[in-house]
């Protein structure tokens, strides 16, 4: 029999030639890659930023003064946290540049807006005033902007804590938290501070005069949120108006810790603590 031997030139000649779109595809494969992992580290640093920030809110939650420093161990706690928020944000800024920025702003806006809260609410409680967007931008690290409807959404969250604030202080000491006396006397010719309420007033003020229809743009944030959060933020500033009526109407008739229902029941036990 006839031994067949394959020529290697025949071979190459019966080969089909390469096709002139597979690298611009395997490009292509490769941008989507890169685009799947810098969403994967995004979204992982982004849950941390937000575990972080809520265990510094939870911490704040049990101060029980204003515009007076920190206590100690509640400012120990919260640095730590800042920093490896601070860490964590930096991590992400090389996956965050030019356009990319925008590209995973949907990825990145839930931490960013729960750690607004959190130093919203560290910055009240040290001296009772609102944080501004420029003192709020210097706490994020270069890299990591910060957009107005962010910072909006985030003092929006800042109502809820201090509705839980005023109510576990009323709670524990049967009066609204209120801020240090000023050195000047007021028209009635008597000092007084403001208390939280009054401030969550102006809060709300504040927000029910936004015009959230004069951007150009279709979608933001803000326009997508604002209705529901403008509906709690209301609610929350109600129930504390109504455990301060509850308080002032029938306070001496009750025993210590309660305050009324929120829920609009008779009346609950709150933990003072």
């Amino acid at each position: 029999m006839t031994d067949h031997k394959h020529s290697p030139a025949k071979d190459e000649a019966s080969a089909p030639p390469a096709s002139p779109f597979m690298s611009m595809f395997e490009t292509f494969r490769s941008e989507l890659d890169e685009h799947h992992d810098r969403r994967e580290r995004i979204i992982k640093a982004s849950r941390d930023i937000t575990a972080l920030s809520k265990k510094m809110i939870f911490s704040l939650q049990r101060v029980r003064t204003l515009s007076t420093p920190l206590p100690p161990s509640v400012t120990k706690e919260n640095n730590s946290r800042q920093s490896q928020i601070t860490d964590l944000f930096k991590s992400i800024v090389p996956d965050l540049q030019v356009i990319n920025a925008w590209r995973y702003q949907r990825q990145i806006s839930p931490s960013i807006q729960e750690y607004i809260e959190a130093i919203s609410f560290q910055h009240y409680l040290s001296n009772q005033t609102l944080i501004t967007f420029t003192e709020a931008q210097h706490q994020l690290p270069p890299g990591i902007s910060l957009t107005e409807d962010d910072y909006l959404l985030g003092l929006f969250d800042l109502v809820g804590e201090l509705m839980r604030f005023a109510i576990t202080s009323m709670a524990t000491h049967g009066t609204l938290p209120r801020g240090p006396k000023p050195s000047k006397q007021d028209d009635g010719g008597q000092e007084e501070g403001n208390d939280i309420l009054t401030d969550l007033r102006s809060l709300r003020s504040g927000f029910e005069g936004l015009d959230t229809t004069s951007s150009g743009k279709d979608w933001t944030p803000l326009k997508r949120d604002v209705g529901k959060k403008m509906e709690v933020m209301r609610s929350c500033v109600e129930k504390v108006e109504g455990a301060m009526y509850g308080m002032i109407v029938r306070g001496r008739e009750r025993p210590k810790g309660w305050v009324p229902d929120l829920g609009g029941g008779e009346g609950r036990e709150v933990e003072s603590y």
